[in-house]
């Protein structure tokens, strides 16, 4: 009896515990289902993480954020887009150190152990197939106003609105969104990415026409009181809103289809942080300044209407409706696309059944995994509201970013003297703040966030223990990406 303990637990614990070489996780396998193509730019890459960044975080969310912080929302992203530019640093060291397909998924596993990357992997793949459902869930209500502009009359609520919400059976706009997405993304990633960078381009124009009209009816006197819900407004909003963050994560998921990704990963991220945050900050402050914040609350189109208040005309709104139904088209396009790439690692890892991991011969991309996916992602995009899904996205999003900062200080540590084409400045400040700023946003959360991603885990890990612990590419002596 006193024998079987060493036997069994030791095993146990180097499962757990075995990390990933690197070598391994940047090499190519076509043993493994095929390499997927290097053609997606330095601008293109941007675009993917401007076009998984700006949708339904500003288009949508406001309805639901300033309730939560009144004009003093304007903060909250301040603070949510310091701890995306905290993290983005942090991204961009470990992006230009390991370029690989699966993100802060094949950064753990290579600092953290496989045990830890399997638990990110699964907070990723929450963060990214939530996201997606998120999304169109906006794009859904933005057609909503549209219809309302041009037609006169909304589509009808039991087709439009999820079960149980204002009549609703089935959210219908929003499950045909994800399934256009899913025969873009069955196409090819250049073709994707280049899809993608005509539609940012758009909500980019359509957000400046937003600025440049909303500043016409802009009044110091709708600011104040600016924090009337105090501090804890503040942090609640920012919490709520910082799922739209998720683009930072978004690019480096494209690894492994990069031209010259040591260059282009930290340069695509800096350069789609800082358009982002620049948008949000002035989108957030027009907004507050156009309206009184006592009338955001259920204002679900609310960039829509906001100008049509300010101009008493509709084209205003139906100009703007359009540009975010093209732009939320564009986040949930990209959120799917991510998933895609999670999925793909973890499989050719063995964390996931072998035929996530499999790639067209001729397109290049995982079709099989797309076309799964996008069909358990359009369930709660048809059936759950949007201010769960939100909350459940931010989660994954900071939990996943805790540990990409967690593993920059790691890497430092086991491996100094490796190659990188990025450094994080200030070091090792930058990442100790990443990890602060995290943290107070997920505390941020509300309990029923907590008790559904808590759920999502248990069944994760009973899947680890059930499958993945057995499958494992190095359980079963062979590191995926070598020989």
């Amino acid at each position: 009896m006193s024998t079987s303990t060493p036997a069994v637990t030791p095993p146990l614990l180097a499962r757990l515990l075995r990390l990933k070489p690197i070598e391994a996780i940047t090499a190519h396998s076509k043993e493994q289902g095929g390499d997927l193509r290097r053609s997606i730019t330095l601008f293109q890459l941007t675009m993917i993480g401007v076009g998984a960044t700006i949708g339904t975080g500003i288009f949508v969310i406001l309805g639901d954020a300033v309730p939560k912080a009144g004009p003093a929302v304007v903060l909250s992203f301040i603070i949510a887009g310091i701890t995306a530019g905290l993290t983005a640093l942090c991204y961009a060291e470990l992006a230009s150190s390991i370029p690989a397909s699966g993100s802060s998924y094949s950064y753990t596993y290579a600092t953290m152990g496989e045990m830890v990357a399997y638990i990110v992997g699964c907070c990723l793949v929450l963060e990214y197939g939530v996201a997606a459902a998120t999304t169109a869930v906006g794009w859904s209500q933005y057609l909503n106003e549209l219809a309302l502009d041009m037609f006169g009359k909304p589509i009808p609520a039991a087709i439009s609105n999820p079960f149980g919400v204002n009549g609703g059976i089935i959210n219908l706009p929003a499950v045909i969104l994800i399934f256009m997405c899913c025969i873009l993304l069955i196409r090819g990633a250049s073709e994707s990415a280049k899809t993608n960078a005509v539609m940012v381009v758009v909500k980019i124009a359509v957000l400046i026409m937003f600025i440049a009209i909303g500043v016409t009816a802009f009044h110091s006197s709708n600011l104040h009181p600016f924090m009337p819900l105090g501090v804890a407004g503040v942090g609640a909003a920012a919490s709520n809103i910082f799922f739209s963050y998720i683009g930072l994560d978004a690019v480096s998921t494209a690894s492994e289809e990069v031209e010259n990704p040591k260059r282009v990963l930290p340069l695509a991220i800096l350069f789609g942080l800082l358009i982002v945050t620049v948008l949000y900050v002035l989108v957030a402050l027009i907004g507050v300044g156009a309206q009184p914040y006592t009338e955001f609350s259920g204002n679900e189109a609310g960039l829509a209407q906001i100008l049509r208040n300010v101009t008493g005309a509709s084209w205003p709104s139906v100009i703007l409706s359009m540009g975010a139904i093209v732009s939320i088209f564009s986040v949930t396009l990209v959120s799917l696309y991510g998933q895609t790439r999670i999925l793909f690692a973890m499989a050719r890892d063995g964390m996931l059944p072998k035929f996530f991991a499999k790639v067209h011969a001729r397109r290049g991309t995982p079709v099989q995994n797309t076309i799964v996916l996008c069909v358990l992602t359009a369930i709660p995009a048809a059936l759950v509201p949007l201010d769960v899904l939100a909350d459940l996205v931010s989660m994954g999003t900071l939990v996943a970013f805790t540990v990409v900062s967690v593993s920059v200080m790691i890497l430092r540590r086991t491996r100094p003297d490796m190659a990188r084409g990025f450094r994080v400045p200030f070091y090792p400040i930058t990442p100790i703040l990443s990890i602060l700023f995290c943290l107070y946003l997920i505390i941020g959360l509300p309990i029923q966030t907590f008790v559904l991603f808590g759920v999502w885990l248990t069944l994760a890990i009973i899947f680890y223990f059930g499958y993945s612990v057995r499958h494992s590419a190095l359980e079963n002596g062979r590191a995926a990406g070598t020989s």
